[in-house]
């Protein structure tokens, strides 16, 4: 996630580092290439310009203090000044006193609304929200069958109405129906529109008032920059968005969308898209995301993303084979390989561990490609092979390549590296601390 950006940034900062005091000139040349790095990542102009303003009105005359030197009370300013630039504080979604509560998803064509109402229902279904989904996009061919199956991927009830019905009157009869199901939340799904679409843009104004909702949020494509802040504008000015959702954080946006929105409107990054999986929405948190584009990590969203994808007991059996006797075989490491990319893309999960940066990645070889590649030899190995991998010779390891659709060399490597792993977790069977691993 916005790994030019953090890169360059880290890089600039860094040559700030180990000077006595910061004078302005000094903080004035630094800063000019923090400008420069920003506006290449599609920050706003008037928002970066104001962002080194301020820092650098904090930096001039910091002295080193006992055990702090004046770049690392730098990259604490920048720190501090990302936060306030991207909301100061994480903002929860609103719910009313008496359910349900209505949220109404808005944007523009293409930019993942009804992949983000799905998404937005599992993460509430989790939370025991009780989430209902209402089709409203009467526009789209196949829109409200797209919704209905991605529902059925989730288990949320979707309502769908007959065709040529009046989008007012289906969204209201979508929220009877989830008072009558006992829903706590409904999502309703609209049809993408244009911000300068008159008659589309009273149709929503309509449906606001009509429904009352807690939560109206744009779902906007994070890889559109400044565009993505322009379509925002044009939304709060008609509808006054409470939210915002950035989808698609997970690919090559840039990161200007995400730095420049508060700022530029004053609405809230809520939520954010950062992958293709059911559960990849997770809940914005300026502190954190700060932390991770100066490459300082993001533990407790790793721990979070860790406890909703790891089956706790079979962690804890993997745990004990692993320092057993006979070690963990290919089964146990194909379990434990699913829970990982269950827990999403490797680079990702990688990115998010202090002082990760796109060099050490590259370095890292991290290719998601490789993980279904070692699935599909494991696939294809017989349950007494996988057991027993010291019995695979020549003619079985032939016929595991041929199954797999991968080299005879893949295999022998992955079956050497498997070994030397287990030899070097059976290793620490006599400590203390292996034997008693937990991920809480």
């Amino acid at each position: 996630m916005f790994a030019g950006l953090s890169d360059k940034l880290t890089g600039a900062l860094r040559g700030l580092a180990g000077r006595g005091v910061l004078t302005e000139d000094v903080v004035r040349d630094g800063l000019r290439d923090v400008r420069r790095i920003l506006l290449e990542a599609d920050v706003g102009y008037e928002i970066a310009r104001d962002f080194t303003e301020r820092v650098r009105a904090r930096a001039v005359g910091v002295e080193q203090l006992k055990a702090v030197n004046p770049g690392q009370q730098l990259v604490k300013i920048v720190h501090d000044e990302l936060v306030a630039l991207l909301g100061e504080k994480p903002v929860p979604l609103a719910f009313a006193s008496v359910p349900p509560s209505v949220i109404l998803l808005v944007g523009l064509q293409g930019s993942g609304k009804t992949t983000t109402a799905a998404k937005l229902a599992a993460r509430l279904k989790r939370e025991q929200k009780a989430p209902f989904l209402v089709a409203a996009d009467v526009y789209r061919p196949a829109a409200d069958e797209q919704l209905r199956q991605l529902g059925a991927k989730v288990g949320v009830e979707v309502y769908q109405a007959a065709d040529g019905k009046d989008v007012v009157e289906l969204v209201k009869s979508g929220i009877a129906a989830a008072l009558h199901a006992r829903a706590r939340t409904v999502i309703v799904d609209t049809a993408g529109r244009l911000h300068v679409d008159g008659a589309l843009m009273a149709e929503l104004v309509a449906l606001r008032d009509a429904i009352c909702p807690q939560e109206v949020l744009l779902v906007a494509d994070g890889m559109t920059g400044q565009d993505a802040v322009r379509i925002a504008r044009g939304f709060h000015q008609d509808l006054g968005l409470t939210g915002v959702v950035l989808t698609k954080l997970d690919g090559d946006a840039r990161g200007g969308a995400a730095l420049s929105i508060y700022g530029a409107v004053g609405v809230p990054l809520k939520l954010i898209g950062v992958g293709e999986g059911m559960d990849a929405l997770e809940p914005f948190d300026p502190a954190r995301m700060a932390g991770r584009i100066l490459q300082r990590g993001d533990i407790v969203g790793l721990v979070e993303r860790a406890e909703r994808a790891v089956d706790q007991q079979q962690a804890e059996r993997l745990a004990q084979r692993a320092v057993s006797k006979r070690g963990m075989d290919l089964g146990d490491f194909l379990g434990a390989l699913t829970q990982i990319q269950a827990m999403g893309p490797l680079d990702s999960l990688l990115g998010m561990l202090p002082g990760m940066n796109g060099k050490l990645l590259k370095q890292a070889r991290v290719e998601p490609k490789r993980l279904k590649h070692v699935e599909a030899i494991i696939l294809s190995m017989t349950p007494e092979e996988r057991r027993r991998p010291e019995i695979l010779n020549g003619s079985r390891r032939s016929r595991i390549a041929k199954g797999s659709g991968r080299s005879v060399q893949e295999i022998n490597q992955l079956l050497a590296q498997f070994e030397q792993m287990r030899r070097m977790m059976k290793g620490f069977g006599g400590t203390k601390g292996l034997g008693k691993l937990r991920l809480n």
